[in-house]
């Protein structure tokens, strides 16, 4: 028996371009996808933490008890059902959140400094926020009541938009992709016509054709998509351990603060899968779909050669 081997010849074809290519666009989407998954996890926390308290400020006055005033308000507050518990921001405390803009050993009582009581109230039964504004107002007219509504809808409106950007550069990174099959697909079979017409008129189907292409840009894909999809993972991996190794530091600190851990968990790395899968299917449907369109074109010629031109553009 003599050995046999692929009608499609491997050194014909451009494949470790290719395969590069395939690598780089997966790299990018498993990127941007786990980029997307991380930012909308960290508006989450973000939208769960701020959901989960009110703050109830109160301005200083001459005339204004400040002590009395701040127990009062947060009487006020656990009054009404739905809150949980209250905290008056102590005056150390205050000090070290103006401690970036105002410095070291600030004396509260030389400045119009604010106070606040933060209350965390029941996410799923908040209480009456406008009558509870109301009370406030009644009782200690220098009290403010934030709730919060408006961070969380700009959160909201972030993470939606993080997401709708996400997408698009997912749908373009797919589509560059898809392109570039469809042209190694066709640059392949005009270099390799000749085996592709010569199976077909000797009554080869044009699926067997089709199928064997396929098979050659699924080993392809699978290599690029795989090795893409590699280098993301091992990139999250990598971020997420150098951002624990330095949890302390005041740049990891500023960065967990904007874009939260670098770790993008089971699903993160699911998706990953997902998406070299996906990649490699696209990669190989996209092929056979144009070892079928060359054949049908093929045909098209060879009953009627007038239409050679009209084919080809």
């Amino acid at each position: 028996m003599r050995p046999t081997g692929p009608i499609v010849p491997s050194s014909n074809i451009q494949g470790n371009a290719l395969i590069v290519v395939i690598a780089i666009m997966a790299f990018l989407a498993c990127l941007t996808l786990g980029a997307v998954s991380m930012v909308r996890s960290t508006a989450a926390s973000w939208e769960s933490q701020i959901s989960r308290e009110i703050t109830i400020q109160i301005k200083p006055d001459d005339n204004l008890d400040m002590d009395k005033a701040l127990a009062s308000a947060r009487d006020i507050a656990l009054g009404f059902v739905g809150t949980k518990s209250g905290q008056i921001v102590d005056e150390a405390a205050t000090a070290r959140l103006l401690e970036p803009w105002l410095g070291a050993g600030l004396d509260l009582k030389e400045l119009p400094v604010p106070r606040l009581v933060i209350i965390t109230i029941d996410e799923t039964h908040p209480p009456d926020f406008e009558a509870m504004r109301n009370l406030l107002k009644d009782q200690i007219p220098q009290a403010t009541l934030d709730d919060h509504r408006t961070w969380v809808d700009r959160l909201v409106s972030m993470a939606h938009t993080t997401v709708l950007i996400g997408t698009g550069v997912l749908l373009l990174v797919f589509t560059a992709m898809v392109l570039t099959v469809v042209f190694a697909t066709r640059g392949a079979l005009s270099s390799n016509r000749h085996i592709v017409e010569v199976l077909h008129f000797v009554g080869a189907e044009g699926t067997f054709v089709a199928t064997e292409f396929q098979k050659h840009f699924l080993k392809i894909s699978l290599k690029g998509s795989a090795a893409g999809s590699a280098l993301a993972a091992l990139f999250f991996a990598s971020a997420g351990f150098l951002q624990s190794r330095t949890i302390a530091t005041p740049q990891t600190d500023q960065a967990t603060a904007l874009f939260g851990t670098f770790s993008v968990g089971a699903l993160g790395y699911l998706g990953i899968l997902a998406t070299m899968i996906i990649i490699a299917l696209l990669t190989t449907i996209t092929a056979r779909f144009t070892v079928m369109r060359t054949i049908y074109e093929i045909d098209l010629i060879r009953s009627d050669p007038g239409r050679t031109e009209t084919v080809q553009n």
